[in-house]
């Protein structure tokens, strides 16, 4: 069974910095990449960051860009963001899961909170 347990989230002043974890099963990402994702109050859960499995190699939305940064430790199972310059509007509940393109194929776990305060 996949489990995905994120953490690392806290309360952060805008212009701040936090570094998201997320520990998975052994095998989640066999055959998949892996991203993260956020979910504001009164908004859909939306992409932030993908990472390919097997390069290591990062892909943004564009609100991402410039500022955060996917990456992954394959023995390890581990998944993990960079977030520098937070913004007010990163205030979020963040996820990892195993994706293909933009897309999250896993069940999600409880996620980690984020609050940027301005």
């Amino acid at each position: 069974q996949v489990q995905l347990v994120e953490s690392g989230g806290g309360l952060v002043q805008a212009g701040g910095s936090l570094r998201l974890s997320c520990a998975a099963s052994e095998r989640t990402f066999i055959g998949y990449n892996a991203g993260w994702f956020r979910q504001a109050p009164g908004k859909e859960r939306e992409f932030v960051a993908g990472v390919i499995w097997s390069s290591g190699f990062g892909y943004y939305a564009d609100s991402a860009k410039g500022r955060f940064t996917i990456s992954r430790d394959n023995a390890k199972n581990m998944v993990y963001l960079q977030m520098n310059s937070l913004k007010p509007e990163d205030t979020a509940v963040y996820y990892c899961n195993k994706i293909q393109g933009y897309r999250a194929f896993g069940s999600w776990g409880q996620g980690t909170q984020v609050t940027v305060s301005s």
